[in-house]
């Protein structure tokens, strides 16, 4: 059975950083590709950033968090995502997802498993 559980969510001023992880379970990160995404109230889900393990680590950022959000790998069972310079827009709910294949990507029907998603809050 596959489980991702994401921690590290909380409240933050503008401008302050947090650093979420995901931890994997039952199907490791080594061979697969991970994302993040977020979810606003009244919003779709949309793409945070998306790291390609077939390739590299190569990594891949929606234009709103590029220059500030990285993504990584920072083992075969966890992938983290460091948010800096925060702002009030960034407030959402933040799920991790794992890839069917080695390539994270943008779209989201590529990924089959995720997790139960952690609130982030940024107050301005």
């Amino acid at each position: 059975q596959v489980q991702l559980v994401e921690s590290g969510g909380g409240l933050v001023q503008a401008g302050g950083s947090l650093r979420l992880s995901c931890a994997a379970s039952g199907r490791t990160f080594s061979m697969y590709g991970a994302g993040w995404f977020r979810q606003a109230p009244g919003k779709e889900r949309e793409f945070v950033a998306a790291i390609n393990f077939a390739w590299s680590d190569t990594t891949s950022y929606a234009d709103s968090v590029k220059g500030r959000f990285t993504i990584s790998r920072d083992n075969a069972n966890t992938v983290s995502l460091q948010m800096n310079s925060l702002k009030p827009d960034d407030t959402a709910v933040y799920y991790c997802a794992q890839a069917r294949r080695g390539v994270g990507s943008m779209n989201i029907n590529d990924y089959i498993y995720w997790g139960q998603g952690t609130q982030v809050t940024v107050s301005s």
